[in-house]
């Protein structure tokens, strides 16, 4: 069996601890077969080189993170499998921009992530208070219409964290609206995977990014899953790997899927 985390960070983001071969040493530590570096992407819609340093790698270290990525593939490969990733941020007003910079440097994958809506990280605390019924199904609609705006545009293989606005409001799964359905259609219609990640044990709402409801439904449309464990420590690699695969086998999907070189790769779920 085939076993792969296709999401960790580094340093370079300035929120993460370690460089990129720690996170390689824990992934052979863990007997993992491939292990994907997926550092945050810089801020390119900016004009400044690194408009949130304790947020994402400055633009003129993102040619430095590929080249160093490309150098531990060929160091590694006959231990372990190095694929080239990068979570991207999705703003749909500059997803060109984004594309252009992609379009240059030979990536396994890229991960789109929504983290910001109306100009608010999605995991700001206060961003709930004092938000009637109607404006938190708003607020959900909103982080929906765009994770289904970054299925449509084809720029990624895989979707982040598909529910993390529940990361510190867990009740984030109660605002009813078919907007979530929705959006899993779109995803499903463009191909595009979804990740189980397990980062969200590390916030207030414990567990995993998407809930099992939401995965359900995914199996439902025919959406495929992969995993990432959105590690921002080496330890963190491949956490929960083995009972992620237990669920989702439970939850009634056959296999799960990674990528080299943008193509699919199916595993099936022992």
């Amino acid at each position: 069996m085939v076993m792969f985390d296709l999401h960790t960070h580094h340093d370079r983001c300035g929120h993460a601890k370690g460089v990129i071969r720690d996170y390689i040493e824990s992934a052979i530590r863990q007997g993992l077969n491939v292990i994907g570096i997926s550092d945050h992407s810089p801020f390119f819609g900016s004009d400044k080189d690194q408009a949130h340093p304790g947020t994402a790698m400055a633009k003129s270290e993102f040619p430095k993170y590929v080249a160093e990525v490309l150098s531990l593939k060929e160091q590694y490969k006959d231990r372990i499998e190095v694929l080239l990733g990068v979570e991207s941020d999705f703003f749909p007003e500059h997803a060109e921009t984004y594309r252009k910079v992609y379009e240059q440097y030979p990536f396994d994958y890229i991960i789109g992530s929504v983290h910001v809506t109306e100009g608010v990280s999605i995991f700001n605390k206060k961003r709930w208070k004092g938000l009637n019924d109607e404006e938190k199904i708003r607020q959900k609609e909103v982080y929906y219409d765009l994770i289904a705006q970054s299925a449509r545009s084809g720029m990624f293989q895989i979707l982040g964290h598909i529910d993390a606005m529940k990361g510190f409001y867990p009740s984030f799964g109660e605002i009813q609206t078919e907007a979530v359905d929705r959006t899993l259609q779109i995803i499903a219609e463009s191909g595009t995977a979804i990740e189980v990640n397990t980062s969200g044990k590390t916030k207030d709402c414990g567990g995993w990014y998407p809930s099992d409801s939401i995965l359900e439904r995914a199996l439902h449309y025919g959406v495929e899953v992969t995993f990432g464990s959105d590690a921002h420590v080496p330890e963190r690699v491949a956490d929960e790997f083995t009972l992620v695969g237990k669920r989702l086998k439970e939850i009634g999907f056959k296999y799960w899927v990674y990528f080299k070189g943008k193509q699919k790769r199916k595993v099936e779920l022992a």
